[in-house]
């Protein structure tokens, strides 16, 4: 196979392989930020304390928390088959997601360190029988050691960016490589899937986007109630998953909306949790009144900006604002989700950055559902008008669910696609235990 390959790869094995030396090193500074788990290190070396189960196993690896909540669907149904599911991810947080959000009987590890002696120890121990990757998180080690290996491995949710696409052109026989490699590219709209298709997928086919049928975040019934009677009888907006750029933004249209509606209390849910105390302080020293929720405060009467950092609640925040404005899209992150915000009933305002989602947004503009903003001005006037009009409002949110529905059914289509994997594995499992 080595010799196959383009120089590129080669050159990338032999760099991987020689850094192992290096990795205490990198483990002890990913420590020290706080984005290793130190109980959990070896796994990072493919080393684990679990014991792989008896039987068919399908390894599922997403990069973090949004793709490993979009996989949770596909999982449930996997699990309904008696199949056991490995998860893989690369951060913390979404490892603190997986234990609050999935069935204890799905096994969690961290992804190996992209070495071809980690990644080896990964497969000998796991020995999966089905590979999932999720959209477009691609290890050259972890790939081509599994199709050394014959483990069938299928790309789900595939996309590829505006910005990854031009950049994968310039290494097409790299990329070609790898994405050859899979047995199938399950891609999220036809445009993902002629780009798979240029960049040397083989067999592509369209199954939607599996984050549009995720369920609607769970939110604790008593946490709920206590906000929702500490923020009775308030206008108030839900700033989801912000990113550094927009929090300062937020802060003043939400000085500049007190004006008109007294009381206004804005909560801000960053993406990172970590930055909650960096948040608290912008607030202050815009002459603002902060809330910490990692503090356990909750919003009082003179809070005017609340400020969300603990994982796993955007549920709770959901359901508690009737207006959400989507973060990660007034800077060029690409956007957050929005299909969680819609089935939870609110209103979504966005920026113009929102091509992680480009296809979801722009159903969702021109039905009415979603209201895109360019710059603080424009985010003071939708947001004004949504808190001022409750109609549209609603009018708003009957359009987004619309669009929700008719762009759903990705599940259906990724188990059509797989079936006659699982078929494989059922057919395995039937003769052992004969």
């Amino acid at each position: 196979m080595a010799n196959s390959l383009p120089m590129t790869l080669r050159v990338y094995r032999k760099l991987s392989s020689a850094m192992v030396p290096l990795a205490p090193v990198v483990i002890k500074r990913r420590l020290r930020l706080g984005k290793e788990d130190p109980e959990r290190v070896g796994e990072r070396r493919g080393v684990s304390a679990d014991v792989r189960p008896q039987g068919p196993l399908v390894w599922i690896h997403g990069a973090s928390v949004g793709e490993v909540l979009a996989a949770a669907a596909l999982i449930e149904r996997l699990r309904a088959l008696n199949l056991r599911i490995l998860l893989t991810s690369g951060t913390v947080t979404s490892a603190a997601i997986v234990a609050k959000r999935f069935p204890p009987d799905v096994i969690h590890q961290y992804v190996p360190y992209d070495s071809p002696r980690y990644v080896t120890r990964f497969l000998d121990h796991w020995r999966p029988s089905l590979a999932l990757f999720i959209e477009s998180d691609l290890w050259p080690n972890l790939i081509l050691a599994g199709a050394a290996r014959r483990l069938p491995m299928v790309l789900i949710n595939g996309r590829m960016s505006p910005r990854s696409f031009p950049r994968w052109r310039r290494v097409s026989n790299t990329i070609s490589a790898l994405l050859g490699r899979f047995d199938i590219c399950l891609a999220q709209s036809k445009t993902d899937a002629e780009r798979f298709a240029a960049l040397g997928s083989r067999n592509v086919i369209t199954t939607g986007n599996l984050k549009l049928d995720v369920a609607a975040p769970p939110a604790d019934p008593a946490k709920l109630e206590r906000l929702m009677s500490v923020t009775r009888g308030r206008a108030m907006v839900v700033a989801a998953s912000t990113h550094p750029g927009e929090e300062e933004i937020l802060i003043e249209v939400h000085k500049t909306l007190a004006g008109f509606f007294p009381g206004l209390l804005t909560v801000i849910v960053p993406r990172h949790a970590e930055r909650g105390e960096a948040i608290a302080q912008l607030v202050t020293s815009a002459g603002l009144r902060p809330g910490l929720r990692s503090h356990e405060d909750l919003p009082v009467a003179t809070t005017d900006i609340y400020v969300a950092d603990t994982m796993g609640e955007l549920g709770l925040f959901y359901r508690l604002a009737p207006i959400v404005f989507m973060g990660g899209s007034l800077v060029e992150h690409g956007g957050q989700n929005p299909i969680e915000a819609v089935k939870l009933g609110a209103a979504i305002v966005h920026g113009p950055h929102v091509f992680n989602f480009s296809d979801v947004y722009d159903a969702l503009d021109r039905a009415g559902g979603a209201r895109a903003v360019d710059n603080q001005e424009a985010l003071v006037k939708q947001l004004g008008h949504l808190l001022a009009d409750p109609a549209a409002r609603d009018a708003s949110l009957a359009a987004s669910e619309r669009v929700v529905a008719q762009l759903g059914g990705a599940l259906e289509r990724t188990l059509a696609a797989l079936e006659p994997y699982l078929l494989q594995l059922r057919l395995e499992m039937g003769a052992a235990n004969a």
